[in-house]
This record gives structure tokens, sequence and C-alpha cells, in this order.
């Protein structure tokens, strides 16, 4: 009996099969068909990319079948999921954020895959905000290039608030994915405070993302106008950051700045907390549509008053990542990377 070994081409081949990677959040579910690229610096290629709006479909398995349905493809059989929430034992997702339950199990069986995981929609970026280039970064703050070799910090505000910790190591880099949006808001100021009491009427616990993400500009804004004795008829964030970077509604900007003030102050805490300097890559779906505001804001003031620790907050490089494809590209770089790990033929 002759047993026939793969040959250097068939791994080539194994190596670069492709699969699907996507970011699933609570707007939007983005999908592209990838494979592992040649160029070390660009480590995945995206072959196919769509963007669905979640509330269009009555599952997520039905998204995925939507895009497999609309590209050119032979077999696919494996599969990577970037999601925000908390991964149980048998891989379904806990998330206050998503419109349906997200349960891997149930889409792998829907879909015939042979595999498909799922990892932090935050976590995935960590693994792809490296390979990004220049022009798809803005420095917000900071010197060009880290003091020193260290921690490195990607988070941001969408439907929620994602973190996540880029650990360089001799053994290789680890990435800790947190849960940093459930954190209790810590205000910083009287106006910040005032808030914070007025949010507090309806709930005991206000974690960062109630404040800091899309639906939490609207409930910022919503208690900025009870403070106010105001009303207002705005029915999404996107509406407010129209309002404020137009000007025509003093409550709206005045929203927006507290919201990006905020944030600066939350972005200092959490590079103190976790002891960052290799940098920070700022993500999410808010930020791109607001950046000149931010820019302008009172973001960098914030995040840099930190008493004595100013200057050590001076030395760390902040950038505004705007590459659209991201949390796809890092679930599928981190998805090979978990592969190669467990000693298998990469996808």
């Amino acid at each position: 009996m002759v047993i026939a070994h793969p040959t250097p081409m068939q791994h080539m081949n194994a190596a670069r099969r492709p699969f699907i990677a996507a970011d699933v959040g609570g707007t939007h579910v983005r999908i592209g068909l990838v494979r592992r690229n040649a160029d070390p610096d660009r480590p995945i290629a995206v072959l196919h990319y769509r963007k669905y709006a979640c509330t269009d479909y009555a599952s997520p398995g039905d998204i995925f079948r939507t895009f497999l349905g609309s590209i050119d493809h032979g077999p696919i059989q494996e599969g990577v999921i970037a999601s925000a929430g908390y991964a149980l034992e048998d891989g379904s997702v806990i998330s206050a954020n998503l419109p349906w339950p997200l349960v891997p199990g149930h889409i792998r069986t829907q879909l015939g895959f042979s595999d498909l995981r799922v990892v932090n929609d935050f976590e995935a970026v960590a693994h792809a905000a490296t390979h990004v280039d220049a022009s798809e970064v803005l420095r917000v703050t900071g010197p060009e290039a880290p003091a020193r070799q260290g921690p490195t910090l990607i988070l941001g505000p969408g439907t929620g608030f994602g973190a996540a910790l880029w650990i360089p190591s001799a053994n290789g880099d680890v990435v800790l994915a947190t849960e940093a949006g459930q954190a209790a808001l810590t205000p910083g100021n009287a106006i910040e405070i005032a808030l914070l009491q007025e949010m507090l009427k309806k709930q005991s616990h206000v974690p960062v993302e109630y404040a800091l993400s899309g639906p939490g500009l609207m409930n910022l804004h919503t208690a900025l106008c009870a403070l106010r004795g105001a009303s207002h008829a705005y029915r999404t964030p996107g509406e407010i950051t129209t309002a404020a970077i137009a000007d025509t509604d003093p409550l709206a900007r005045e929203s927006l700045d507290i919201f990006c003030g905020l944030l600066g102050s939350v972005v200092g805490n959490m590079a103190l907390l976790y002891g960052v300097q290799g940098g920070i890559y700022l993500a999410g779906g808010i930020l791109p549509q607001i950046r000149d505001f931010l820019m302008n804001s009172s973001f960098v003031e914030r995040f840099l008053d930190k008493g004595p620790m100013r200057a050590a907050l001076e030395r760390i490089p902040v950038r505004l990542v705007e590459h659209g494809q991201l949390g796809v590209i890092g679930a599928a770089n981190w998805y090979l990377h978990q592969r190669d790990r467990e000693g298998h033929d990469a996808v």
C-alpha cells in the first residue's frame, strides 16, 4: 500500500484556500471572502467584500447565505466571525447590541462549514491595526512613533464600546480582549457629574458604552436636554452629529463636544490602567464620521489631563484608524494565527 503525501504545491494551495471572515456589529455585518497573502506586510487578501444592514435580515446565517450567493467562488468550508460580546463555552455570544442571537454552531450547520469560529471584535481589530499603512491612519496626538515597545491599545465607540490590548512577547504576541465598555462610567468635570446623576435615575449601573457609543450619544443628548429643560426630536445619533457639525443646534454641538472630551478622558484612563506604551488606535464606526470635530474638540486635552502622568501620555502615539475593512482583515488574521498555532495546514 502506497501512501500519497501532499506535494509542496498542494501545501501551498491549502495554505491559500479562501475562507469567510465577517465583522458582525449591532448595525452592520461586513463580510469578506479572504485568503492568506504572500506579502507579510499585507497578510490577508480580500477577494470579495460586502456590507449588510442587520435589520434587513432575520438571522446572521441569512446574511452569510446572501453573501455566498452573490459571489463566484469554489467550495468554502471555513469561516470566522468577529463580534462584540462575551462568548460562552458552547460558542454562543452574549451581547446587548446584536438584533438577533449569534450561535456559530447553528450558522456552521446552516452553511455546511467544517469550521466556524468566533473572536471578540476588538481582539480582531488588534490583529489588523499593525498592518494598516500611513494613508489609512490619522495621527491625533503624540509622536510619530512610540518611544519604546510595549502594549498597544485598540478601542472605539460603535453600536457599543469595544477595546483590546496587543501585548508583544518574545514567545509570540498576545491579544487581550476586554469588556471595557461595561466598566462604570467615570465623570471628570461638573457637567459630566450632572449627566451621570441624570442617567442614574434610570439605572443603577451606567457603563462606559451607555455614553460612549452611537446609542450613547443619544443618551448623552437626552440627559443634557433634561438638565437644560429642553426637548429634541432627533431619532438617530447621526442626526445629532449632523446638527453638531453644521452648528445648527447648540445642544447637539455641546453633546458631541462632551462625547469627545469624555472619550479622551476614558482613553487616558485606559492607557494608564493597561500600561500602554506602543500606541493607541481609535477605531469604531462613529469616529471617522466626526474626524474633524474630534480633532478640534477637547479630546486631546482630556486625554493628557492625568496630573503627573501627563508626561507619560505625551509619549504615546494616538491614531485614528479609518480602514473600513479592518474588522474583516483582523478576524481573518486571527483565524490564520489560530490554525497555525494548532499545527494545521493554514487555511
